[in-house]
């Protein structure tokens, strides 16, 4: 459900009215989305179900609803548009018992909806977003986490990152020769299990130019280019370091042209997340390459600003649950 001070039970409640979140279940607070659904007014009814196993028991035109466990009993006081503990609380909970669901077989994949890493900080949550806190969890308990990747895409781009939720000054330290690498690898697998056979990776630089030499640092000659040249070596058709304000044009594919690239690795998150989301968040999709399980979610945040407002537009999450069902089928 996300953040219940968000926009995300409202997104939720018009992705099932418009008819395109068939086969989905809700996992989040029945109060919650009893008010949301009286809010936006789409025509829809809740209807809870005990287990995953009942959902073919719903009525048409409702939105079937698991109850979380442990959620704080006093959560619609939580007020909307507004960071609050028990939002983040409610929020960890929901994460937790979804990768349950899915580990157990009752799920085929887990679609998020926003949360807010300060209202999880609030409530004493240590991991700083959902890709942290679903990583540590996929792990089985003495075993050791998944190495993880972000990926945003739409239907003209797609982008995977190296470093992801760290300060831009930690995130130059976190390129190593290592983590590209990786990075590298774990894109090559997820595009070639998404499809595509052979999968060309353009690797964008961390500094201006591409480094133009070593002149403006030497991250791409020292770094980045020798992770590229272990990863050709491996059989990955990955090349660059391509300059980072030219690389994503390079790769969009328009029905005009095609992109000479079907997937950007980019060193931090802004290099790689802006050209995306600047397409349009309507359609952007996040998806965390590396689980043993899959996860998507909207591009975009709780939005407190509008919500409760009815103005949120389901977009993004509608075309995360068309993604999820694809990367699950």
């Amino acid at each position: 459900m996300g953040d219940a001070c968000g926009i995300g039970p409202e997104i939720i409640a018009k992705a099932f009215a418009s008819g395109q979140a068939q086969g989905a279940f809700v996992l989040g607070d029945a109060g919650v989305m009893r008010r949301t659904l009286a809010q936006v007014e789409q025509g829809t009814a809740l209807a809870l179900i005990d287990s995953p196993r009942d959902l073919g028991l719903c009525p048409p035109n409702c939105v079937p609803l698991v109850q979380a466990r442990g959620l704080p009993a006093d959560l619609l006081q939580a007020g909307l548009g507004r960071v609050d503990a028990r939002a983040g609380a409610a929020a960890a909970a929901c994460i937790e018992q979804a990768v349950s669901l899915v580990q157990a077989g009752e799920a085929r994949a887990i679609v998020t909806a926003p949360i807010h890493k300060e209202a999880l900080s609030a409530a004493g949550v240590t991991f700083p977003g959902h890709t942290e806190m679903l990583q540590a969890l996929a792990a089985p308990a003495g075993t050791a986490v998944p190495p993880v990747r972000m990926m945003l895409a739409n239907d003209e781009l797609r982008t995977v990152l190296v470093t992801i939720h760290m300060s831009l000054r930690n995130a130059i330290e976190a390129v190593t020769f290592e983590a590209v690498l990786e990075t590298l690898r774990i894109t090559d697998r997820a595009m070639r299990a998404f499809g595509i056979a052979a999968p060309h990776v353009g690797v964008a630089g961390l500094n201006p130019h591409a480094g133009e030499g070593g002149l403006f640092g030497d991250e791409e000659q020292r770094i980045i280019a020798p992770a590229i040249a272990a990863a050709r070596a491996e059989g990955i058709d990955a090349t660059g370091p391509y300059a980072p304000d030219t690389v994503f044009m390079r790769a969009r594919q328009t029905p005009e042209r095609p992109g000479e690239f079907d997937v950007v690795v980019a060193m931090t998150h802004d290099h790689g997340l802006i050209p995306v989301k600047y397409l349009g968040v309507e359609q952007g999709v996040n998806v965390t390459l590396g689980l043993p399980f899959v996860r998507t979610s909207p591009d975009h945040g709780t939005a407190f600003d509008i919500a409760g407002s009815g103005r949120a537009d389901a977009s993004s999450l509608i075309a995360a649950l068309r993604m999820a069902r694809r990367l699950s089928a």
